[in-house]
């Protein structure tokens, strides 16, 4: 698994917090979506099947998991 520093886990975490409708309940969903915007530097579009990076959205889902 890729280290990711602790000061993009920490902003993207707060990215995520600030998507509309957040929801802890779908904090899958919202992880998936700032890995996909981190690497293609915009949003998923409603069937967008772009590859993310699963290492950095595992590491993402992990930091609130772990709260």
């Amino acid at each position: 698994m890729t280290g990711y520093s602790q000061s993009l886990l920490h902003s993207l975490c707060l990215k995520i917090k600030d998507y509309p409708r957040f929801s802890l309940t779908e904090i899958e969903k919202f992880c998936w979506m700032a890995a996909h915007e981190h690497k293609h530097g915009v949003l998923p579009s409603e069937y967008d099947i772009k590859e993310i990076d699963e290492d950095l959205y595992l590491q993402l889902l992990q930091k609130f998991k772990a709260k």
